[in-house]
């Protein structure tokens, strides 16, 4: 927090050394700068000449953002800096640009906004040139600082997020990354729109940091990741901020100790409630293949069930993902004869992959580790020291080696070497979270590959802003109840 605030006093600052040599310039006291908030009161009413009521823009939380800055580029015309290149200057550059102005004795106070000289009109070649290179640029600084889209490709986060959610993610709660790899088409990811052509070039990659945020990632907490295996980025070796996205709940974040024992997840030793969508996987047997039109009354989309086959002629056995009140309306439907929660007890293919933990390791609370039964496990916290042994390196030694930004470390006969010496205990210098989709049995998540660094973390699922149903066809496809519904 007191990060935050002084990047806000700094910002405010400089701010107000701008403001005070432009009112000066423009004939206003230079103290009224000093006040928050009504030194924009001024700049608009008395600068440049909008009406008191719009005032009312600058004070809407989101709404504001903007606002202000429509409210900059008009200040910057009432000092004759009108171009394209003046607007890019205030966006990227903030108040140093304004002190630029004050200070610089070839910028002169022109008069209000509906008192100055007709614009020079351009043709429309470099108008809708202008248009498009300020839209790229305005649209490129809110997708890195404040919100950016996202869409729900897969079932994962059911009943959560569904197939079709299309949601913002929150830069601003958690603090928004500087860029890693600068040379990158504007408003794409890991290729150019409707190709397989790379959008980007790593030939420059610059060092990362976070700016302050509002919060900290913590359990319960909806959360976009850029997953950090290399085989679920098409086995290719992304920069970190260009890694595919994933969208999870965080169930344990850093320092804290997760144990899932029969499918109750506990933190610190106590229970995390589960959402209520939360969902798991059932084994339906009904009396016949169920009609599609049936399963769309139910809420059960395509992505929601697997028709397993036949037990016998007179049964289907499906596979379905539900929650556990739709399971119970399931089994007071005539066409259906059993509904029974599956046991996920195989621990092939669960992190660590170490012959300590799993089937027939057997020391940790009897717990074997799989979908349903994991842990305890710690999650790395930046600053704390573990000791290194065989047991520690199984859980620790890849994120160690690999995401922890150590230049030379490697794991040598069950020794982890740092420059070449053996070291027999490791302070970690970053956090770790540990991320699970809200479908249970059937997301792959931290249970499949194990921690999400911080520097991975790309931001706070926020709202849900359109919802298509990919089963339904035309006016239906719209789930117009989930228009602008906040994720928790």
């Amino acid at each position: 927090m007191n990060a935050i605030l002084l990047t806000f006093l700094i910002i405010r600052l400089g701010v107000t050394v701008g403001y005070w040599k432009l009112f000066e310039k423009a004939g206003v006291d230079g103290w009224k700068s000093l006040i928050p908030f009504y030194s924009e009161y001024v700049l608009m009413a008395e600068i440049v000449g909008k009406p008191k009521w719009w005032f009312i823009y600058l004070v809407i939380p989101v709404v504001n953002f903007f606002a202000y800055y429509v409210l900059i580029f008009e200040v910057l015309r009432c000092y004759g800096k009108n171009s394209l290149w003046s607007q890019i200057l205030i966006i990227f550059t903030g108040f140093f640009y304004l002190i630029f102005l004050g200070f610089n004795p070839n910028v002169k106070y022109i008069n209000k906004l509906d008192k100055l000289p007709p614009e020079v009109k351009k043709s429309p070649l470099v108008e809708w040139a202008e248009a498009i290179t300020f839209a790229v640029v305005a649209a490129t600084l809110i997708r890195w600082l404040i919100m950016e889209a996202y869409t729900i490709p897969t079932p994962s986060m059911e009943n959560s997020l569904l197939v079709g959610d299309f949601l913002f993610v929150s830069k601003f709660h958690y603090g928004t990354r500087t860029p890693k790899t600068p040379l990158q088409l504007p408003l794409t990811h890991q290729k150019i729109w409707f190709t397989e052509t790379p959008s980007y070039l790593d030939w420059i990659q610059l060092p990362q940091y976070r700016l302050p945020g509002i919060s900290e990632v913590k359990s319960g907490d909806v959360v976009v990741f850029n997953v950090p295996p290399k085989r679920l980025n098409d086995n290719k070796d992304y920069p970190v901020d260009l890694k595919t996205n994933y969208i999870k709940r965080c169930v344990a974040a850093a320092g804290e100790t997760l144990r899932v024992e029969n499918e109750k997840i506990l933190v610190n030793g106590t229970e995390l409630k589960n959402h209520p969508l939360v969902q798991w996987s059932y084994q339906v047997i009904a009396k016949d293949l169920i009609n599609e039109r049936n399963l769309s009354k139910l809420g059960i989309g395509n992505e929601d069930y697997h028709i397993m086959g036949r037990p016998d002629e007179n049964s289907v056995e499906y596979t379905m993902w539900l929650t556990q009140e739709k399971a119970e309306e399931l089994k007071s439907l005539p066409f259906i004869k059993s509904v029974n929660q599956e046991k996920h007890t195989n621990a092939g293919g669960i992190f660590p992959f170490s012959e300590y933990y799993g089937f027939g390791a057997g020391t940790q609370n009897n717990l074997n580790w799989s979908l349903d039964n994991f842990g305890p496990l710690w999650i790395p916290k930046k600053g704390e020291t573990i000791s290194i042994n065989d047991s520690t390196l199984a859980l620790y030694g890849f994120i160690i080696t690999n995401y922890d930004h150590q230049q030379d470390a490697k794991i040598t006969d069950k020794k982890l070497l740092i420059n070449g010496q053996e070291v027999t205990s490791y302070t970690f210098k970053q956090n770790y979270y540990f991320m699970m989709g809200d479908n249970r049995h059937n997301s792959l998540d931290s249970r499949y590959w194990g921690f999400v660094p911080e520097d991975h973390i790309v931001g706070k699922g926020f709202f849900i802003w359109l919802s298509i149903d990919p089963n339904e066809k035309f006016l239906n496809k719209i789930r117009w109840r989930r228009f602008f519904k906040m994720i928790e």
